[in-house]
């Protein structure tokens, strides 16, 4: 064959290239691949906001690996993983031990904290509202319904308060933010606790419902004289008044990253032992602490049946609760300390698939 005339030299070079393309492929059938994997999770709309940010930053950061959240609060996700039709849930609140009992085994898993905000809606005031565990009791009790009230103004010492009706605003659906904040005014209203009592979902005395975080901000925002309780960030967004809130050591302490954090750092001894009680109403020996604090839960079914995507899962959350502290914590969620992060650590290495470890 002479290999120097122009039909030999593209026969070789033809026979090459697909040497080539044979070998290239071999290569990449004998070796890893990348397996594209989906989650699916629902549940709080408290932890939204951070959890559009961890979905996103994951994805970016695990090609194939992708997680899609609904937002359609704590019970809601919490029935879903009960029914297995997620991978995993959110709550604001930890599932009581009754309720267990009735569903598959599942860990409660730590992910951030943050603050339940007073948000209102009073035209013409500038200065930040000031509200005590009494005058937040009585509102949301029915008992105070006029902003010119006297405990607002004893509040309030100098600030002009409009002569308007009080338009109380609270979640329709299952809540964590509504658990943690009933479980609030539980603590320091025995009315409160006597009438109305604690719960994901209570008969509420007043108001106009919402459903999610987002009904509840919808409804104040377009209520002159309103007023209702969302976690900070969608008060934030939608540029809504947010109120300090008195705590126990007589301070006015305004929701923040910071002050939820000094709640935490108020409950950290019991808190390493279980994290799923509450951290409402800080002790007078923590005065920069933000009284209507709390921890948000992942709901993680123990075992699976699908190796890649429990695999996934176990990744996933290994990020939060570790690199994705700080992407919460611009957010203005609270990081967790350390010794939640251990437990959260033991939780994680309890998951199984198929009742194996998981990988």
């Amino acid at each position: 064959m002479n290999t120097s005339s122009p039909r030999s030299g593209r026969i070789i070079a033809a026979i090459t290239a697909l040497a080539l393309t044979a070998a290239l492929t071999a290569c990449k059938s004998s070796g890893p691949t990348t397996q594209s994997v989906t989650l699916n999770g629902a549940g709080s709309t408290f932890v939204n906001p951070a959890m559009s940010r961890w979905t996103y930053d994951f994805a970016k950061q695990n090609p194939g690996l992708n997680v899609n959240y609904q937002s359609i609060g704590s019970g809601g996700g919490v029935q879903q993983v009960k029914s297995g039709t997620v991978d995993f849930g959110a709550s604001d609140y930890a599932i009581a031990d009754k309720d267990l009992a009735t569903m598959k085994p599942v860990l409660q898993i730590p992910e951030t904290a943050g603050p339940v905000c007073i948000t209102y809606n009073l035209p013409g005031v500038t200065q930040p509202l000031q509200l005590s565990a009494e005058a937040i009791a009585g509102i949301f009790l029915g008992k105070i319904t006029t902003w010119h009230d006297p405990i607002l103004q004893k509040d309030n010492p100098g600030v002009a308060l409009p002569n308007i009706k009080i338009v109380v605003a609270h979640r329709t659906d299952g809540s964590g933010t509504t658990a943690a904040f009933t479980t609030y005014l539980s603590a320091v209203s025995p009315e409160w606790a006597a009438k109305v009592g604690s719960g994901g979902a209570v008969s509420w005395p007043v108001g106009l419902g919402g459903k999610g975080s987002e009904g509840v901000t919808a409804q104040v925002r377009q209520s002159p004289g309103g007023i209702g309780y969302v976690e900070l960030i969608y008060a934030q967004q939608n540029k809504l008044a947010i109120a300090s809130v008195r705590n126990q050591a007589g301070k006015y302490v305004a929701p923040s990253e910071a002050s939820t954090t000094a709640a935490i750092v108020a409950f950290n001894d019991q808190l390493n032992k279980d994290p799923r009680l509450p951290i409402v109403n800080a002790p007078a020996s923590a005065p920069d602490a933000y009284p209507i604090s709390t921890l948000t839960f992942l709901i993680v079914p123990k075992d699976g049946t699908d190796a890649a995507k429990r695999s996934a899962l176990k990744k996933f959350i290994q990020y939060i609760v570790t690199s994705g502290q700080a992407a919460a914590g611009a957010l203005n969620y609270a990081p967790l300390p350390d010794g939640v992060k251990q437990y959260d650590q033991d939780l994680i290495n309890q998951m199984t698939v198929n009742g194996q470890p998981v990988q």
